[in-house]
């Protein structure tokens, strides 16, 4: 993708957050980052729970900008998706689907939440599809927190079919959740980290998180499915 393009079409709907991330990196490039303990390894990435609050309707939210009305620290978000049955080979043509809580916990497309009910409301959720290198980015804010959980997102990998191929949970790293916390958008320190979330697993940790509160913050992840 091209780097201009993506500054252009991230600032549209861009709301009361503060800044693009300009630490932007290369959507094109095939990083050989790594998701587990073994940078070697080309297995599987580990399975996740969707719930409780996974995409009602995905095909409508062919997006790369997923703010929506929400307002918080700008996080750019790039994942790399690798097939394990083609030696760790880039996947083209996967569909990535993401949902992850505003920076008060919040979730679109359910009631009951922590703020007031979000039925019809669809933001922070949305879906790309991996290019030639297997890439997928998407444009958004760094999740808050909700009594129980560490900062996270989720993520659902499907074939171009439409087939599940793997769903599964992205963590953040502790040192920055607590610095984005600290501003007046979110609600301070979480009362989970990832040691004791109990779900998302230390494998799934971000493969690297870049950026400060001012200009914003960019997460890289590889995904490995089986496709």
């Amino acid at each position: 993708m091209d780097r201009k393009k993506f500054l252009k079409k991230g600032l549209v709907g861009m709301g009361t957050i503060v800044a693009i991330p300009t630490l932007l990196a290369s959507c094109s490039s095939d990083d050989d980052g790594n998701n587990d303990n073994n940078p070697n390894a080309c297995e599987t990435s580990p399975a996740e729970t969707a719930g409780p609050f996974p995409i009602m309707t995905p095909v409508d939210l062919v997006r790369e900008n997923i703010i929506g009305d929400r307002s918080g620290i700008p996080l750019l978000i790039q994942f790399t998706i690798k097939n394990t049955n083609s030696n760790c080979t880039s996947l083209q043509g996967a569909l990535v689907d993401i949902w992850h809580c505003d920076a008060k916990g919040n979730y679109s497309e359910y009631s009951g939440q922590l703020d007031g009910d979000f039925t019809n409301a669809d933001f922070l959720r949305g879906r790309q599809t991996t290019d030639i290198n297997g890439n997928a980015s998407f444009i958004s804010i760094y999740p808050g927190w909700y009594p129980g959980r560490t900062s996270h997102l989720h993520v659902e990998i499907k074939s171009s079919t439409g087939s599940s191929l793997l769903i599964t949970q992205v963590s953040f790293p502790e040192n920055i959740s607590s610095t984005v916390y600290t501003t007046t958008q979110y609600n301070g320190n979480a009362d989970t980290n990832n040691s004791n979330d109990g779900i998302v697993g230390v494998g799934n940790l971000a493969d690297e998180v870049t950026g400060n509160n001012t200009e914003g913050y960019t997460l890289k992840k590889v995904i490995k499915v089986s496709a």
